[in-house]
């Protein structure tokens, strides 16, 4: 829906150059196809089971049984054990939920910057009668896409106890199983829970197009400044005092209101010997910066 709603791109949060709406979805997009990859082989692999024994010799029973049992279970039997199965598959299981929980972080967190009220390109779902805050009754907080980040943070820390359940004593001790009995758990539920929460968002997110060309064009033109420059190399300038040119133009447009970077250039004099009228206006296009969206959107499958 959103794959030519242009708006601004930024980097390091400062103006860059133009993408669309529809781009940002489809790093979402897919992110969260390689974190299904990655979830399904988490959970083949940490699907086995044991009945090995004590310290994992198999002393009072034969492999077979446990061949026979790990079977009627749906399990794999794990190829060699301790007393316990080792705790490597449960640090990758939790590595995955870390990085799912990261990538809904992501997305939740791009919504907050966007819903920032100097911008307000986009904005979390917000009901009738809701409440911004009980202090002052304008607001209209990102609480939805906050609340993910936080949990985010909570389960990739529980991540860290995973790691931290690996190195048990010899052939076993039993320091994990009460660490695993609070992080995994939790870590699942918490997940589902800002999955849920991020589909709500998405599905019902606020779009406000004109708000996107307002803050597209709040820098008079400084998103064309590498095209510009690019476009002097091509015409013999070397390109050292191509960037000086343009940076200098730059920052005066960054430091008076009524400036624009295009009329900069066209008063500019070692501009206007290399680069016409109609073809500085020509460099001060949007259309060309998006040309190849689609080609993105062919190669994630959505065209």
């Amino acid at each position: 829906r959103y794959k030519d709603q242009v708006m601004i791109g930024r980097t390091h949060g400062i103006h860059g150059e133009p993408t669309t709406l529809g781009m940002k979805l489809a790093h979402f997009y897919a992110e969260l196809l390689r974190d299904r990859e990655r979830l399904e082989r988490a959970i083949a692999e940490i699907s086995v089971g044991k009945l090995s024994g004590a310290v994992g010799t198999f002393s009072n029973i034969d492999p077979e049984v446990e061949d026979e049992v790990c079977k009627r279970l749906g399990l794999a039997p794990d190829l060699v054990t301790t007393q316990v199965i080792n705790r490597d598959r449960h640090s990758a299981y939790m590595s995955v939920l870390g990085i799912i929980a990261g990538g809904l972080e992501r997305v939740a967190q791009e919504v907050r910057l966007l819903q920032k009220s100097e911008g307000r390109e986009v904005e979390e779902p917000f009901a009738k009668g809701q409440k911004g805050s009980s202090a002052m009754p304008h607001k209209r907080n990102p609480v939805i896409c906050e609340r993910v980040c936080g949990l985010a943070r909570v389960i990739q820390s529980n991540v860290q106890t995973a790691y931290r359940d690996q190195p048990l004593w010899h052939e076993r001790d039993i320091s994990h199983s009460s660490a695993e009995r609070v992080v995994v758990p939790d870590s699942v539920i918490a997940l589902e829970y800002i999955m849920k929460k991020m589909i709500f968002v998405i599905e019902n997110l606020n779009v406000y197009p004109d708000n996107m060309e307002r803050v597209l064009w709040h820098t008079r033109g400084l998103l064309f400044s590498q095209k510009l420059m690019l476009r002097l190399v091509e015409k013999g300038m070397e390109r050292e005092d191509a960037y000086k040119i343009v940076q200098s133009s730059s920052m005066e447009v960054w430091a008076d209101p009524n400036a624009t970077l295009k009329q900069r250039m066209l008063d500019h004099p070692e501009v206007q010997s290399r680069l016409g009228s109609d073809e500085i206006e020509a460099i001060f296009q949007i259309a060309p910066y998006l040309r190849n969206v689609d080609a993105i959107y062919q190669r994630l499958g959505l065209l």
